[in-house]
C-alpha cells in the first residue's frame, strides 16, 4: 500500500553547516569529517583531518546524517552516511552539513536510506544551484522533497530489512580485500627472483612489443563499425578494457590476450585485450614468444611493476613510455613450466575476486531492488 506523502522539511529539525579553522589549529586530538571520507551511505575513516579544539560546534552525534553540500561536482552534493558510534564525538567540516530529523516522525536510518534513492537524488539536482562553477545545497532544496511516510514500526522494519543485505554486503566486501590482499602478497612473492636462479631477459627478446598508432579521424564512431578503439587509461576497467569508441580503418591491431599498458599519462595501467581491438598511440600491446613466455605470467610481471613505470617515462609537458624502453627493460624469466604454474595460481586468486565482485554486484541490485519497493509500499 501506499503511505502517506510528507516534505522532509515537515520532519527536519536541524540543518547545520560544518565548522572551519585555521592552521594554528591543526594537529590535536579531535577528528574531522571531510568530503572525501564522505561516502555513499557510509563513512570512511582514512585520511582524516586532526584538529585542537575545546567548542563543541560541528560535535556529532550518533545518527546525525552528515551530507557533502557544496562541491564543483553537481554528482557528489548529496551524498551522504549515517553517523555511527565510531564517528560520535568527530567534527564534520565547512563544505558539510548536518541532518536532524524529529524521530517521532522520521528515523534517522529510514531518513538515511531515503537519502540513498535515484528519487532524491533526481530531485535535488534540480533544485541546487551553482555559483561560480560551485553548486551548493540550501536548508530549502531539503526541506521541499518529498517522501512516502509510513508508520514509525514499519519504518522499522524497513530498515531491518535493509540492515540484513548491508550485513552481506560488508562481509562480501571484506573478503573481496582479504583476497586483494592475499593477492598483493602472493604476486610479490612468487615473481620475486631472488636466490631463484631465473635467467634475466630483455622483453623485446621474448615478446612483440606493439606500439599504438592513432588511425584517421574520421574513421572513429560510436555505433560499433569496425574493431573497438582503445586509445588509454580511460578505458581500462578491472582487468578488460570497455569499448566506447570503434574504429573502421585501424592502424595498430591488439589481438585477443594481448596485454595492454597505457604509454602516454598516467602511465604503467595494465589490461588485457578482450576482444580485437585497435590500440591508439596512448597504448602499447605486448604479446609473448609461446615457447619462451606464458602470455598470464607476463602480464602478473607487468602487474607487479604496475607502479614503476613512470621511471621509464620521458617528456617535459607528460610522461610517455618510449617503445625502446619497454623493449630493454629486463624480465627475470623461470622455465616455462614454472611460469605456468605461478600464473595459474595468481589466476586462481583472481578467479575468487572475480566471484566475490559479481556478488557485490548481485548484492547492490538486491539492496537498490528492496530500497525502492519498501519506500513506495510494496513489501
Amino acid at each position: 500500500m501506499p503511505w502517506p506523502t510528507k516534505k522532509l522539511g515537515e520532519c527536519l529539525v536541524q540543518f547545520n553547516r560544518g565548522i572551519s579553522w585555521s592552521r594554528k589549529d591543526e594537529g590535536g586530538t579531535i577528528a574531522v569529517l571531510r568530503i572525501p571520507n564522505i561516502q555513499e551511505g557510509h563513512i570512511n575513516l582514512n585520511d582524516l583531518k586532526y584538529i585542537d579544539t575545546k567548542s563543541k560546534n560541528g560535535e556529532l552525534e550518533k545518527d546525525d546524517i552528515v551530507m557533502v553540500a557544496s562541491n564543483g561536482n553537481p554528482d557528489l552534493v548529496g551524498r551522504s552516511a549515517l553517523v555511527t558510534e565510531k564517528e560520535e564525538g568527530m567534527r564534520f567540516a565547512s563544505f558539510l552539513v548536518r541532518l536532524r530529523f524529529d524521530n517521532r516522525k522520521l528515523l534517522p536510518q529510514y531518513a538515511h536510506l531515503f537519502l540513498l534513492t535515484p528519487t532524491f537524488k533526481r530531485e535535488l539536482r534540480r533544485k541546487i544551484a551553482t555559483t561560480s562553477g560551485i553548486y551548493n545545497l540550501r536548508k530549502q532544496h531539503i526541506e521541499k522533497i518529498k517522501l512516502q511516510l509510513p508508520p514509525l514500526k514499519m519504518q522499522k522494519r524497513i530498515v531491518e530489512r535493509l540492515d540484513k543485505i548491508v550485513e552481506a554486503q560488508k562481509l562480501n566486501g571484506g573478503l573481496i580485500q582479504k583476497t586483494e590482499e592475499l593477492f598483493q602478497s602472493l604476486l610479490h612473492e612468487e615473481l620475486n627472483p631472488v636466490d631463484k636462479n631465473w635467467e634475466v631477459k630483455k622483453l623485446g627478446d621474448v615478446a612483440e612489443v606493439i606500439m599504438g598508432q592513432s588511425p584517421p579521424s574520421s574513421s572513429y564512431n560510436e555505433r560499433g563499425e569496425g574493431l573497438p578503439f582503445f586509445q588509454g587509461k580511460a578505458e581500462f576497467g578491472e582487468t578488460y578494457p570497455i569499448p566506447i569508441k570503434y574504429c573502421s580503418s585501424p592502424s595498430r591491431i591488439a589481438v585477443v590476450n594481448d596485454i595492454l599498458i597505457s604509454v602516454r599519462a598516467p602511465v604503467g595501467n595494465i589490461n588485457i585485450a578482450k576482444e580485437k581491438s585497435c590500440v591508439g598511440r596512448g597504448l602499447g600491446a605486448l604479446r609473448a614468444k609461446k615457447n619462451i613466455l606464458n602470455q598470464m605470467f607476463l602480464f602478473y610481471f607487468m602487474k607487479k611493476n604496475e607502479n614503476n613505470w613512470s621511471r621509464l617515462s620521458t617528456g617535459s609537458t607528460f610522461s610517455a613510455i618510449k617503445g625502446s624502453s619497454l623493449k630493454n627493460f629486463e624480465i627475470p624469466l623461470p622455465l616455462l613450466k614454472i611460469q605456468k604454474k605461478i600464473a595459474a595460481k595468481l589466476s586462481a586468486v583472481q578467479e575468487y575476486k572475480k566471484q566475490l565482485l559479481e556478488q557485490k554486484s548481485k548484492l547492490k541490485e538486491l539492496f537498490d531492488s528492496v530500497l525502492a519497493k519498501s519506500l513506495r509500499g510494496d513489501l
